[in-house]
């Protein structure tokens, strides 16, 4: 297989993933300046803000002119046709309480035919040692070993990964859901890390994932890793659903008889944004 023309972006998005992380290693047990953001119950910390800072800071370095989506800063518009979409720690609760399921992702994504589209995913896993990788067109992989989603699997014997939003009333809306998913599918998991769980589907660790409320750096990284591994993902809400093909097109319709509608204003809050997934 010829080299990948996205090899340079890949290395820089690898660099700047393991340098996030090191300034959430460095907090690890110790969590400062927790501030709240949309909810009571959604927090970012220092390692949140210094991760994403050290991250900026290597992007800028070597690629000045690219645009920047963060999670914790302000957005810098490309002067480029590259961009770059960061969550500096996914699963921040996570690593409030000590619990080792929290990530760093990073998506590039390039300008092309008029839209925007990721080339790069790295999604990496402090706790275990794993990073996960994709490049458009090359195949997803753990650790540089090829991976792919489980598939053949029907509802029966999914098992389905989801989240949650911090919003109440989002949030009984979508456990609004679970009584009609629950009884059809083998079990659901909820960890607390979209980008992981995107990842584990990836790897065949989870069937399927579906969260109809996130941002785009919940899910850019992910979205190409589930894709470059054989599976299919399309928009939900302002979210996703990713699963192998065989699950996908069932779940997908499942989902769609069981979610009660979304408030029009807040789909006006955070209108769907499909960018990155083709």
């Amino acid at each position: 297989m010829p080299p990948s023309p996205y090899g340079e972006l890949l290395g820089l998005a690898l660099r700047a993933a393991r340098s996030g992380a090191s300034e959430i290693a460095a907090r690890a047990g110790r969590p400062t300046g927790v501030r709240l953001k949309s909810q009571p119950t959604d927090p970012a910390t220092d390692a949140d803000r210094a991760s994403e800072s050290a991250i900026r800071r290597l992007i800028a370095a070597e690629r000045p002119g690219d645009g920047l989506i963060g999670e914790e800063g302000e957005d810098r518009p490309p002067d480029s046709g590259v961009r770059w979409t960061i969550d500096p720690l996914d699963g921040t609760v996570n690593y409030l309480y000590g619990i080792p399921h929290h990530v760093v992702s990073i998506a590039c994504e390039e300008r092309a035919a008029g839209r925007w589209r990721t080339v790069v995913g790295v999604v990496h896993d402090p706790a275990r040692a794993e990073t996960f990788t994709a490049v458009r067109g090359g195949g997803a992989r753990l650790n540089g070993a090829a991976i792919a989603v489980n598939d053949a699997v029907g509802l029966p014997l999914a098992l389905v990964a989801t989240g949650f939003s911090y919003r109440p009333g989002s949030r009984a809306r979508q456990a609004a859901v679970l009584p009609r998913l629950l009884p059809r599918v083998r079990d659901l998991r909820s960890s607390g890390s979209s980008a992981l769980d995107l990842c584990w589907t990836a790897a065949g660790r989870y069937d399927g994932f579906y969260e109809d409320e996130l941002f785009p750096w919940d899910w850019r990284a992910g979205a190409l890793l589930v894709r470059e591994a054989g599976g299919v993902v399309s928009p939900l809400g302002s979210g996703v659903l990713a699963a192998g093909p065989a699950l996908y097109g069932d779940l997908r319709e499942l989902l769609s008889a069981a979610r009660p509608p979304r408030s029009p204003r807040r789909e006006a809050h955070r209108p769907p944004d499909p960018e990155g997934i083709s």
